[in-house]
């Protein structure tokens, strides 16, 4: 038995009757009240904060044509899709990725635990987590935040123990200033299906081993179709200790765990030089010799916003967990598979 196939019903050719039917019987439109205060998709594309350019490969448009329906951990999930964004789509990764976390409950207890979801797309495999009882943060482009976070609060309101939260989330460097370490940590990082024909692969690894510290969990589940892909796996084995977890239908499950001779994540030394002096700006004489001084600008904290679904260190030895309100500040690196 397939199980990227079980777990899903197509229902693209009668959408938009099944969207109204929805509406009607939920009374629920695209406007959501969480907490006393009104959200809407379009609102919440158009209000987004957005720390870097966009990219010219990412669509801020949306044409939706329908909703795709899975069943997983006994809910109905219905995803509401793009038809001009490879983010917005669901991908064969992800239903892999969604299997196997419903069938090893045991050896992966999301119970309360803080959870990272990077390129989350529609939102499947983190509505999953949350299913589970995880406190999870699912991050993509600012572009596709507003469809995510609809599928997200649609699918789990009422539903389950912890309210997911979207936040826009840059791939690279500049993580380091958005989510400090000092105050974000996961107990387990998810990715489906990130790698594919895009030049941020590097800024990707870097992101997964920024966020992978000593007792965090990583898992990746990709199906290969470029030689990239397998590049990409062969820089991810050398990066962590890594064990394949699982081989379905096509795509692989990799766990990957940190190394703790590692320190701080690096960039290849030609990038690195090319994001310090984009941030650094103007080298300056320091009035000692003739010599400059370039590199990253100091951060001061102030402004940065917190995020949500994870957990923070208090600095007295214990940490809090539960969602936070986003800034939405950043924006990921997200196309799609071919």
């Amino acid at each position: 038995m397939d199980p990227l196939g079980t777990n899903h019903k197509d229902e693209k050719d009668t959408a938009f009757i099944t969207v109204e039917e929805e509406e009607d019987e939920k009374d629920d439109s695209e406007t959501t009240v969480i907490d006393g205060e009104e959200e809407s998709d379009d609102k919440a594309k158009e209000t987004e904060p957005r720390q870097q350019k966009e990219q010219a490969w990412a669509p801020t448009t949306y044409s939706k044509f329908g909703k795709e329906v899975f069943c997983y951990v006994g809910e109905e999930i219905s995803i509401f899709e793009a038809l001009d964004s490879y983010g917005a789509v669901t991908w064969p990764a992800a239903l892999a990725l969604c299997h196997y976390l419903e069938t090893n409950v045991e050896q992966l207890n999301l119970v309360d635990k803080a959870v990272l979801e990077l390129g989350a797309g529609p939102g499947l495999v983190s509505i999953v987590a949350t299913l589970l009882g995880a406190w999870v943060t699912a991050t993509d482009l600012p572009e596709i935040i507003g469809n995510l976070r609809a599928n997200l609060l649609r699918n789990t309101r009422g539903r389950c123990r912890n309210t997911p939260q979207a936040a826009a989330l840059s791939w690279g460097p500049d993580v380091e200033r958005i989510y400090p370490r000092s105050v974000y940590r996961y107990d387990y990082v998810l990715a489906a299906d990130v790698v594919y024909h895009h030049d941020y692969l590097e800024e990707l690894l870097f992101t997964m081993r920024y966020f992978c510290r000593p007792g965090t969990t990583l898992i990746w589940a990709n199906k290969v179709r470029l030689k990239t892909d397998l590049s990409f796996t062969e820089n991810f084995k050398n990066t962590f200790n890594t064990t394949l977890l699982a081989e379905i239908g096509e795509v692989n499950i990799l766990m990957g765990t940190c190394r703790e001779t590692e320190e701080k994540p690096e960039l290849d030394p030609g990038k690195q030089q090319e994001e310090e002096e984009t941030r650094a700006g103007p080298r300056k004489t320091t009035g000692r010799g003739g010599g400059a001084k370039a590199g990253p600008r100091k951060t001061t904290g102030r402004g940065e916003g917190t995020r949500a679904g994870l957990r923070k260190t208090t600095g007295r030895g214990g940490t809090t967990a539960g969602p936070r309100k986003t800034t939405g500040r950043g924006g990921g690196t997200r196309a799609g598979p071919r």
